[in-house]
This record gives structure tokens, C-alpha cells and sequence, in this order.
């Protein structure tokens, strides 16, 4: 790929994840604030794969959102595209973990500092000086931060970048579910990169068959490289006439699984900025094996953005099951 400043930029919210950990002295849940927000985890995957990122987004001008900014900064991601809005506090989100390991979402975002994002807010410089435009759906819940959204979507285009999408579905932050299939059928319009989940795919296909959803939506949008995830069942990839398929990694200390699948992103686009989304099957084979080792990895962590996994821990984990 052709030499810029950033080898991905990713837009959309930056907040704090209040996650479950354990209870205090007279009984009561204890959570801990961990910075999180799909886009920047994707970024800081990336990041300890030796990449360059930038965010665009907003935070409020608030003890939050100035910690999320030192935070992005001490992950090496550029943070000349964050703003800080003066009257709409940082959004909040509230995790909490369900018997079966998953997680049910709580969201203080009415309004947040994310959804408040302008057209006027978005740096077209950073857009212009990447490789890589990331975004999933969450920025555009509103009419606000989906009209920015869809404006930096274009400078992506109009400058040749791939543009990645992740629907990133979270479906009590939206009006009606009509509304987040148009969102999600705006992303499979303009992207060159797609990252869903099962869940995902039948939210908008109808399909619980991995391949017969896929199918349908590279029918409708010719995709050229499509990643599905499922949990515990691990991750296909799709590009063009080749598919590959890859098992998951069993995390015998299973903690959280927030940020697995942003972990995943990270490491697919990591990938793709080494090879670009044309791949045969063994390149596609070795990049879902080490997106699924890392997401393991990560789902024996608290929180996900400040604690990616370097290089040699997931090569870890692979060898781990080599052997």
C-alpha cells in the first residue's frame, strides 16, 4: 500500500466501559472505568502491531474525556481529531457480564459527547493522510454524528482509501431496528472491508447459516473482503471466489469479552495494510488464526483498549495450540 502518515484512521465513539469487578466490603458491586469505544480498540490492536492510527471523534470537556485522551495519546494513537464538546458530558457505557460469558450493555447517551460529532468537527487532513477509514454504526444513531459520519465516509472515498466498516450492532442505542439496517446497509454499500458478526448477519439477513448470510449480502454489495465471527465457533473470511475458515482459541481464564472483536479487527486490518484485500487461502487462513489468538487473549483481560496484546503473546498462544 502507498506510504502515508497513518495507515488507519477510524472515526466513532470514545467512552468509558464500566465493567463488573467484584464486590466491596458490605456487598456492592465494584466497577472499574475502563477506557473503551470499538474504533480506538481496533487502533490500539493496531498499534502494538507496529501501525500507525489516528481517531476522530468527540468526549466531553470533562475529567472523562481528558482521561481518554491521555489514554488514546499513551497508546500511540493520533489524537489531532478528537474534540472535546464544552456542554454534552462524555458518553458512559455499563457492562455487565451474563452467566454464559457474554455481556449486556447499559448506555448513559442521551445525550453523549460521541453522538454530538459535527461534519465541522471532522479533520479532513487526517482522512486525506491514511490508508484506512474505519467506522461502524454507533456514529450514526443521530442525525448529527451520522451526517459526519457519512461526510468523512466520502473524503475517505473521493481519496482512495479502503474503507473498513464493523456494524458494531447495539440495538438499545437505536430508535427502531429499521433504522440500524439502514445504517448497516449504508456501511456494506461503501465499504472495501467488512467485519460482522453471527448475531449480525441474521439481525440482517434473516439467516442463522453463516455462509447463506454471507451469500446474501455479497450478492447485494460484492464485498471484496468480508470477515465473520462466531464466538466460540471462530471466524471464516470471504474474498471474492476463496473462503477460509479458522477455529477459535479456548481461554481457560475467561474474564471479559468486550473487545474481542475489535481485537480481531485490529489484527485483520493489520493484515491487510501487509498485503492489501486481495489474499489467497493460506494468507487468509494465517490472518484468522492470529486475529482469533489475539481476541482469546483479550478476552482474558479487563477491559480491552489499554491492555492489546503484543506480537509475541498471540505467536504465544498459536504455538500454544501447535503443540
Amino acid at each position: 500500500m502507498s506510504a502515508k502518515k497513518y495507515n488507519v484512521v477510524a472515526l466513532g465513539e470514545l467512552l468509558i466501559d464500566f465493567t463488573e469487578n467484584g464486590l466491596s466490603e458490605n456487598g456492592n458491586p465494584l466497577l472499574e472505568a475502563n477506557p473503551g469505544g470499538a474504533p480506538c480498540n481496533v487502533l490500539a490492536m493496531l498499534e502494538k502491531l507496529g501501525k500507525s492510527t489516528a481517531f476522530i471523534g468527540k468526549v466531553g470537556n470533562d475529567s472523562f474525556g481528558k482521561m481518554l485522551c491521555d489514554t488514546i495519546k499513551s497508546c500511540g494513537i493520533g489524537a489531532e481529531g478528537l474534540v472535546f464538546d464544552k456542554s454534552v458530558p462524555t458518553t458512559l457505557a455499563f457492562v455487565h457480564k451474563t452467566h454464559d460469558g457474554d455481556r449486556e450493555f447499559s448506555f448513559y447517551r442521551n445525550p453523549g459527547a460521541d453522538m454530538m460529532l459535527t461534519r465541522e468537527d471532522i479533520n479532513t487532513d487526517i482522512i486525506r493522510s491514511s490508508e484506512i477509514f474505519h467506522f461502524g454504526t454507533l456514529s450514526m444513531t443521530h442525525a448529527s454524528n451520522k451526517e459526519a459520519t457519512m461526510y468523512a465516509v466520502n473524503i475517505a472515498k473521493e481519496n482512495g482509501l479502503l474503507v473498513s466498516f464493523d456494524p458494531n450492532l447495539r440495538k438499545p442505542l437505536w430508535e427502531s431496528f429499521r433504522d440500524a439496517k439502514a445504517a448497516m446497509e449504508y456501511g456494506f454499500s461503501v465499504c472495501d472491508i467488512l467485519k460482522i458478526s453471527d448475531d449480525e448477519i441474521e439481525f440482517i439477513t434473516g439467516e442463522k447459516d453463516i455462509d447463506k448470510g454471507i451469500a446474501a449480502i455479497y450478492s447485494k454489495y460484492n464485498i471484496p473482503l468480508v470477515f465473520a465471527t462466531m464466538g466460540r465457533s471462530g471466524s471464516r473470511a470471504y474474498c471474492g471466489n476463496v473462503t477460509a475458515e479458522c477455529s477459535a482459541y479456548e481461554n481457560k481464564n475467561l474474564l471479559d469479552t468486550t473487545g474481542a472483536g475489535d481485537t480481531f479487527m485490529g489484527c485483520a486490518l493489520s493484515f491487510v495494510c501487509e498485503n492489501g484485500i486481495h489474499m489467497n487461502e493460506v494468507q487468509l487462513k494465517n490472518l484468522l488464526d492470529f486475529s482469533n489468538a489475539a481476541a482469546s487473549i483479550i478476552t482474558g483481560r479487563k477491559g480491552a483498549l489499554k491492555v492489546m496484546p503484543i506480537s509475541d503473546e498471540i505467536r504465544s498462544m498459536q504455538s500454544s495450540r501447535i503443540l
